[in-house]
């Protein structure tokens, strides 16, 4: 399968911090594929690698067979970039900033109409309107008009929900499938772990390194315990008990239910017995399935 991009050793280090510590990956062509991880995982500084706005301290990475080094002319002219700050001119208007980026790549917003139409259209009502004035949603969708007008090859979007309410992040990802049906590569930055599930392949990040990279159903299927979600009143002192417990592999706190793993050969009811003489009476405990948050802390916990 063709690469879209080739990642080799890539390491990044700023002072007392090695945001990048020799990461290695592939991208296929024309699939979405997502780095997924918490804050300060490495995501933004990859990002700007492989758009040419960083140079590596170590490795190499090539993007549609560009360096991203040596061939940095060539690949800011082929790639759409979305960062996670929403960075256009926010005293000029919806359609002065897109004229302004179809004209900075030599080209016009009549030009490629056809390649942002079904994204354009909804805030081209608003075309007048101060791009500082819009809200969360509708900037995300000029900042994605924006990153397309030149017709890239490949398209890199840093954290491009965040901030952003669930229905436009619901829109957001049908706009990127859509995309991605005319063959465009896009690759997504993003700590929301329910992402995850929409990308076809992910790479989990952490600390700067790859903790695995699947699909995410792989991933999933790969989980090697039983899991048990526990419900009280008490999450938090739960949780904290919990952890003091020898036969508990790993426990942490999950929406309403604590997430349970215990060491191999232990029992769920004898450990719940034991915890309910401790004040805590009103355990409910199930098998739960495991999801990609469950598979990264299980990596981050082998860690």
């Amino acid at each position: 399968m063709s690469k879209s991009v080739i990642i080799q050793n890539l390491s990044k280090i700023y002072p007392g911090v090695k945001a990048l510590d020799g990461i290695s990956c592939t991208v296929n062509k024309g699939e979405i594929f997502g780095f997924i991880g918490p804050d300060g995982a490495g995501k933004t500084t990859l990002f700007r690698i492989l758009t040419s706005l960083l140079i590596p301290d170590e490795g190499t990475a090539t993007v549609d067979g560009d360096d991203v080094v040596k061939d940095y002319k060539s690949i800011r002219a082929k790639v759409g970039y979305m960062p996670g700050k929403f960075s256009l001119y926010q005293d000029l208007s919806v359609e002065e900033n897109l004229k302004f980026f179809a004209g900075v790549f030599k080209t016009t917003i009549a030009e490629n109409y056809h390649l942002i139409e079904g994204i354009y259209k909804q805030i081209e009502p608003f075309k007048h309107r101060l791009a500082g004035n819009l809200s969360g949603g509708m900037k995300q969708k000029l900042a994605l008009s924006c990153a397309l007008i030149h017709k890239p090859t490949v398209l890199f979007l840093d954290e491009p929900t965040t901030g952003v309410d669930a229905v436009s992040r619901k829109e957001f990802w049908e706009m990127l499938h859509q995309l991605k049906s005319t063959g465009l590569t896009i690759i997504v930055s993003t700590p929301y772990m329910d992402e995850a599930a929409l990308c076809d392949r992910v790479a989990l990040l952490q600390n700067g390194k790859i903790l695995s990279i699947a699909s995410p159903e792989e991933i999933v299927a790969g989980f090697p315990h039983k899991l048990y979600g526990i419900k009280s009143e008490k999450l938090y002192p739960l949780n904290e008990l919990l952890k003091l417990e020898k036969q508990v592999h790993s426990t942490y706190l999950f929406g309403d239910s604590i997430h349970l793993v215990l060491q191999q050969n232990a029992s769920i009811d004898i450990l719940m017995e034991k915890i309910k003489t401790k004040n805590f009476d009103d355990l409910e405990w199930e098998i739960i399935s495991p999801d990609i948050e469950d598979c990264f802390m299980e990596l981050m916990h082998k860690t």
